[in-house]
């Protein structure tokens, strides 16, 4: 499994919302890749911190890979490199920018990522609950696409289940800060008392209703503005807020202290001379803005306007740093649980590996075996009874699998105990145990490495990079 991307932690807001997918182009990148023929099975997350693509290469690369590595030359570096080139391609990103903003990981390196992602700890805000929503929903739009496969879903299933051990077994959701406490933190800053201000909020969903009910707590007059009017209208009456059309955006901006955006819109719904015919209608007041959207909702000239404070995701970093001390000791403890369930999932994995070598064995001896039977049928046993004809079959069908219960059974004991040279074991057991051509029979013998050795020659195998600035480092994960 693979894993490329790019997240707060190594990419600034302005590539991030290029690279950001709406749901209609998430789906169309995922069948462009799977249709391909070079990716057997992918799933895509895209948020206002992160855009990662979730892949298995094709049985086709799979194959090229292992035979360029039986006979020990370099074109399985080109194959997979095929793969991922052609990922890039359909994501839109440039190669240059791998290693550099775009993170590539491969194996162990890949599976792992997805489990610190589902229990939010590669998230700024450690502990914050969104993210495992958000990813168990981009994994149902893959499967419903039929683009998730076996291994994407084993591995996904192990991530949502050490994400509810990390929080079942943690006080890390504990004080839980959110987009939406953020942006109410913010706002607190700039304002001693929300109460009685008028605080707008452009966005109708999830992520605007968490917003809307924590500035309806917090006493401000809150107006709803959004494109479809049954949607403001029943959101506002849900939390007691005034609802109107984007068509009042500038009689609203010019009546507002804050305005909150949270949309999902690809394009900035607040313009720059919207705001500047709503400023000149101000007489001078201050209007602050706070932007949790990526794309970014507020047009970025805004900012240079006389009296206007902008701030968006990459901003709001300092808003949370000091939550990240009180969550350091849990997060020590999540990281433990992630590794147990990473080992374990792998020791899974190799024994599942182990499942077509003993299919294909099988195979190949159930073959053998009947071919020998019915020579013999055609022969001295020709007038055999068809009962006893059916009775023989089944005696093979039987010798068959007590000749290789202790086989499989020592290879799956192997995959767990032994699992760095379970490799060089299966490769004992084509020598000895089946044809050449065994490959053709079912299943294959080739156990995929833990990492690409072509990755970790380009460094692009390792953890995670740490941020490179503050500036870079946005809150949590949006819609």
């Amino acid at each position: 499994m693979w894993v490329i991307g790019l997240s707060h932690r190594t990419a600034p807001i302005e590539l991030r919302e290029r690279a950001a997918l709406d749901d209609d182009t998430a789906a169309a990148r995922l069948r462009e890749l799977v249709s391909s023929g070079l990716i057997a099975e992918a799933m895509v997350i895209s948020t206002c911190n992160r855009m990662e693509l979730y892949f298995v290469t094709s049985e086709e690369t799979k194959q090229a890979v292992s035979s360029a590595r039986n006979s020990d030359h370099a074109g399985g570096s080109d194959a997979e490199g095929k793969a991922v080139e052609h990922v890039l391609d359909a994501l839109k990103l440039s190669a240059a920018d791998v290693g550099k903003h775009v993170f590539l990981y491969q194996g162990r390196a890949a599976v792992k990522h997805l489990f610190r992602v589902a229990a939010s700890l590669d998230s700024l805000v450690v502990g914050e609950p969104q993210i495992l929503g958000q990813l168990k929903r981009s994994y149902e739009r893959a499967r419903a696409l039929g683009v998730v496969g076996s291994r994407l879903n084993r591995a996904a299933m192990r991530a949502f289940r050490a994400a509810k051990r990390v929080r079942s077994e943690t006080t890390i959701g504990a004080g839980q800060v959110s987009v939406a406490t953020v942006a109410l933190d913010l706002a607190r800053q700039i304002f001693d008392q929300l109460a009685g201000r008028t605080v707008v909020l452009i966005g109708a969903g999830e992520m605007g209703e968490a917003i809307a009910q924590l500035f309806q707590q917090a006493g401000a007059n809150l107006v709803l503005l959004g494109r479809t009017e049954q949607r403001v209208m029943a959101l506002a009456k849900r939390v007691g807020a005034e609802g109107r059309l984007m068509s009042e955006l500038e009689r609203t901006l010019a009546e507002a202290c804050v305005v909150v955006t949270s949309t999902s819109a690809t394009l900035p719904v607040v313009g720059f001379e919207h705001v500047r015919a709503a400023m000149r209608r101000r007489r001078g007041r201050e209007l602050f803005f706070v932007d949790v959207a990526v794309p970014r909702d507020v047009e970025e000239r805004v900012g240079t306007l006389d009296g206007v404070y902008l701030y968006n995701v990459d901003d709001l970093s300092s808003v949370v740093a000091g939550t990240q001390a009180s969550r350091k000791d849990s997060a020590t403890k999540a990281e433990e649980i992630v590794e147990a369930e990473l080992l374990d999932f792998e020791r899974r994995e190799d024994v599942e590996q182990v499942t077509p070598v003993v299919r294909t064995l099988y195979t190949w001896y159930s073959r053998v075996l009947h071919t020998e039977v019915e020579r013999s049928l055609q022969g001295r046993l020709r007038e055999l009874p068809e009962v006893d004809r059916q009775a023989l079959n089944r005696l093979v069908e039987a010798a068959t699998k007590k000749l290789l219960h202790q086989a499989a059974t020592k290879l799956k004991r192997w995959a767990v105990e032994r699992p760095d040279e379970l490799n060089s074991v299966l490769e004992i057991v084509r020598e000895l145990m089946l044809p050449p051509d065994s490959g053709t029979l079912s299943g294959t013998l080739e156990v995929a490495p833990r990492s690409s050795p072509s990755a970790e020659k380009a460094g692009l195998a390792n953890e995670p990079r740490a941020p490179q600035s503050p500036s870079q480092t946005p809150v949590e994960e949006n819609r």
